[in-house]
């Protein structure tokens, strides 16, 4: 049988017990960045809630394609107030990786939601184009003052966090002071030039941007529910650096996947040269550790197989 080994950040199920992910933080107090993300999901609920009675008494398809872009972004904002919560708890005999794949689910939600409400905001928008209705431009133009000051006040107050959640969610805001930006010219324009159509123009081209990215990200999303290689190019990384380990022979059984997008898992068997003394077999882990530590993988297994042992996974 071959010996396993783990680098110095991942433990067997025992020692995962006791110090899983996050499992230090698991009583720490609400801190600045939830706090920051907190600030962030309540201005916009409260935003997208007048958003759409806004673009229902204005009559403007504009505002509503918006409306669905923030209910959007209110989802990912409370997605990652939960998974900042979630992500302190420590991982259970039921739940051995922790909860981070959790996040992979508010992902799917989010982006089924927003493919719902822009297949709406279209079945609005397009007969208009054939048949423009005026909008109440002082009310469009209202609106946008206000969207522009929130949202940018919103964003203003995520930049100063340092966490990835906090990033990604502070280019969605500033997406919607530009789409808010949009929205206050069009609204200029149209109290001076009778262009009704100029509002589901806006709307369409709101709603074909949303689609094409939660599109992607929704394809994104599928593949890591169904443990696709995160990504090719890290996949290839981490075998030119295992085959440069001294000793190793041949690498197979490689399996590289994600919990969440971002803490990425590996499991692989390397086959190695010869038999080896202690000390040898002591030297390749510490050599490996090296090697595959610029890669911050969350969780890995790696198997030394002897010249003469048969993998016992051969037939899978």
């Amino acid at each position: 049988m071959g010996q396993s080994s783990h680098s110095d950040h991942n433990h067997n199920h025992d020692a995962d017990h006791k110090h899983a992910p996050g499992a230090s933080h698991s009583h720490l107090p609400l801190d600045a960045s939830s706090a920051r993300i907190t600030w962030a999901f309540i201005l916009n609920l409260s935003f997208t809630i007048i958003e759409f009675i806004g673009g229902w008494l204005t009559n403007s398809t504009a505002i509503m394609s918006d409306a669905v872009h923030d209910l959007g972004d209110t989802l990912s904002i409370g997605s990652a107030w939960v998974l900042n919560k979630l992500g302190r708890k420590k991982a259970t005999d039921d739940f051995s990786y922790g909860f981070r794949r959790l996040s992979l689910y508010g992902a799917m939600i989010n982006s089924l939601v927003l493919i719902a409400g822009s297949v709406f905001v279209l079945t609005e928008a397009v007969p208009r184009l054939f048949n423009p209705v005026m909008p109440d431009a002082q009310g469009m133009l209202g609106l946008a003052i206000l969207g522009v000051t929130v949202n940018g006040f919103a964003a203003y107050r995520l930049s100063a966090g340092q966490s990835l959640n906090e990033k990604v969610l502070n280019w969605h805001l500033l997406e919607d002071v530009l789409g808010w930006a949009a929205v206050l010219v069009v609204s200029i324009v149209l109290m001076f030039i009778d262009m009704p159509i100029l509002d589901p123009l806006l709307s369409i081209a709101f709603t074909l941007f949303i689609l094409v990215n939660v599109a992607r990200n929704f394809w994104t999303t599928l593949k890591l529910f169904a443990q696709s290689v995160p990504d090719g190019e890290l996949r290839l990384k981490i075998l030119d650096a295992l085959s440069t380990v001294d000793k190793v022979e041949s690498i197979h059984h490689m399996h590289l996947w994600s919990l969440d997008g971002e803490q990425h898992v590996l499991t692989v068997h390397l086959k190695v040269k010869d038999e080896l003394s202690s000390s040898e077999h002591f030297e390749i882990k510490k050599q490996i550790d090296i090697n595959l530590k610029p890669f911050s993988l969350e969780h890995t297994t790696i198997e030394l197989e002897w010249p003469s042992e048969s993998c016992r996974d051969s037939e899978h």
